[in-house]
């Protein structure tokens, strides 16, 4: 009887092993440095919001895949017209929302509609005001007129700002999002997680994992513990300082690319006295771009003299527009009627990379006389004083959105750069379609806001991944904000 028991005990455990071995095979736990301030992407700047939504619950009439290449995604196919003025899509059928609801095309003209409303809060509605017209031509196909060409138009719908929503529910997306993807959500614990699961009338081909829980873990010692001892599976943005630790592990991988995120030294230009630019060019001389890469990527990051990430062809290499010179700073700085310096405040997010960076530029520009102060700031703070509602000197943040230098035509964001030259050029950059022209008008914005100093330009953020090493699928580059799962998958 004994024997009888202990092999019954002996099947159970086996059973219960396969059964958590076969969860295992499904689930992926995703450790996240930041949590989303809400779930909703076409309402929302902070990148953490796409971290866990897009491509997983909201997708749009394109798609990006980790080469930054345009994909179909809810639109099977598209047409352009001669003049590239006219955009005609064809919609997949039988795509459902997870409520429930069916998906037409009254539901792109519903999402686009409310990006470009007066009262719209998307993050880059300037992205989409080329838009003049909408026309639903029947269920499964939508038409787009566009007031100019736009060479971007195909990538620009692709992304997190512009997914599909629904009237019966875009209301309600930021605590209880419904999208079309192959995951639904499922719960937010507030501090803690979010927990998606494979949506079963998914349109498209269903992924592999059943289940996603993204854990919010702000701290590098609490990430790394939490990896080291299996209660999370992996993380996209790992603290470089601490990579050593599983490079030599074989029961995880580093996974190293790049990403579009241009890390700068923010810069309140309407404010004196950084309205000078001899105080900006005195700045940009007191930065030591590599003691900074040394010191908060230990390494990893790329030096960037402008706001352009450097694996884009139409980068032009400016980190020597202002090198570093500590006399020639002093000379700027007293030029501009500052000869003992002055007093400001660093405004810092709640990102390693950010605070590592304060730290050495405070010790930097002390030695040109600029004393600071930093402030240390939670993410939802960050996001009201400073991005919203412009109340500080300097931060320093990544900018993640792909192919952004647009933002700096834009007088009313946040760092308030106001230069009519360059927002004429951008106008022409965004109706310009030859490939050859859009690099040398890229090229000359990149070089109007590098000599202008209209920010300290520091570094291109790499992406950092450690996983674990029976993972794959996972994206090496960021292109776009996100951590796309639909490829995720186990291996024996």
């Amino acid at each position: 009887m004994r024997v009888t028991k202990s092999i019954a005990l002996a099947s159970a455990g086996l059973l219960l092993a396969t059964s958590l071995a076969f969860a295992q095979s499904t689930e992926i736990r995703v450790g996240a440095p930041l949590e989303p301030p809400a779930l909703d992407p076409t309402a929302g700047a902070a990148e953490a919001i796409d971290v866990v939504v897009y491509q997983n619950v909201f997708e749009g009439l394109t798609r990006i895949d980790q080469d930054g290449a345009v994909q179909p995604g809810l639109a099977s196919e598209w047409t352009i017209s001669d003049d590239g003025l006219t955009y005609r899509f064809t919609l997949h059928n039988g795509v459902t929302f997870h409520d429930g609801t069916s998906f037409d095309a009254e539901d792109v003209k519903f999402t686009f509609d409310r990006i470009l409303a007066d009262d719209s809060v998307n993050a880059q509605k300037a992205l989409y005001e080329a838009i003049s017209a909408i026309t639903v031509i029947d269920p499964l196909t939508i038409e787009f007129k566009l007031s100019r060409p736009d060479g971007l138009f195909l990538f620009n719908i692709g992304r997190g700002d512009a997914v599909i929503v629904a009237t019966e529910s875009a209301a309600n997306n930021g605590t209880d999002p419904i999208g079309t993807g192959p995951f639904a959500f499922v719960q937010w614990d507030r501090g803690s997680r979010v927990i998606l699961e494979q949506y079963g009338p998914y349109w498209g081909e269903k992924p592999a994992l059943t289940k996603a829980t993204y854990v919010f873990i702000g701290d590098t010692t609490t990430m790394t513990n939490a990896l080291l001892a299996g209660d999370i599976d992996g993380t996209y943005n790992f603290a470089a300082e601490a990579l050593p630790i599983f490079q030599s592990n074989p029961q995880f991988k580093v996974v190293v690319g790049t990403t579009e995120g241009e890390t700068i030294l923010s810069t309140n230009n309407a404010r004196p006295p950084f309205d000078k630019l001899a105080v900006r060019q005195a700045m940009a001389h007191a930065i030591d771009r590599q003691e900074i890469i040394d010191g908060a990527t230990y390494g990893y990051g790329v030096p960037i003299g402008s706001h352009f990430a450097p694996h884009n062809p139409y980068y032009i290499d400016l980190t020597n527009t202002y090198p570093h010179d500590i006399e020639k700073a002093k000379a700027l700085l007293a030029e501009a009627g500052y000869p003992d310096g002055f007093s400001a405040t660093l405004k810092l997010p709640p990102v390693n990379y950010a605070r590592a960076s304060g730290q050495i530029i405070a010790s930097e520009f002390a030695k040109v006389g600029i004393k600071l102060e930093l402030i240390n700031m939670e993410w939802a703070q960050w996001l009201e004083d400073v991005f919203a509602n412009k109340d500080f000197d300097l931060t320093i943040i990544s900018h993640v959105e792909p192919f952004d230098i647009g933002i700096y035509a834009n007088p009313d964001y946040y760092f308030g750069y106001n230069n009519p030259e360059f927002q004429a050029l951008n106008e022409t950059l965004n109706a310009t379609t030859d490939e050859a022209k859009r690099k040398e008008l890229a090229q000359e914005m990149q070089t109007i806001i590098a000599k202008d100093a209209v920010n300290g330009y520091l570094f291109e953020l790499a992406q950092t991944g450690v996983w674990n090493a029976k993972l794959e699928g996972m994206w090496q580059n960021a292109p776009v904000e996100g951590v796309v799962l639909r490829d995720i998958h186990w291996v024996e």
